[in-house]
């Protein structure tokens, strides 16, 4: 079996600062065990992750660029998610 015969694997890592996981890249691995040891050897060389997760790309569902009004532009109408019309005063200062 060759490498492209093998699932592919998106790589997300949470490194030491952050509190979120990160897409860094893909892989191909015969399962989730080796593509999470895999994904250590090459996205954590220097010790910069504290976190793997490795998600089959088959598994991934994703909105498409021709739905995007659809998807985002009901928000539009909802000005209270975007407070611009509330007063701030003086002495609160940048916010």
């Amino acid at each position: 079996m060759t490498t492209q015969e093998l699932p592919l694997f998106e790589v997300f890592i949470r490194s030491k600062q952050g509190l979120e996981h990160k897409h860094c890249g893909s892989l191909h691995a015969s399962d989730a065990q080796q593509a999470l040891q895999m994904a250590r050897d090459v996205y954590t060389r220097r010790m910069e992750g504290v976190s793997i997760w490795v998600i089959p790309s088959n598994q991934i569902t994703a909105s498409q660029p021709d739905d995007k009004e659809e998807m985002f532009e009901p928000a539009s109408d909802k000005i209270y998610r975007h407070p611009t019309f509330y007063d701030i005063p003086d002495e609160v200062g940048h916010m």
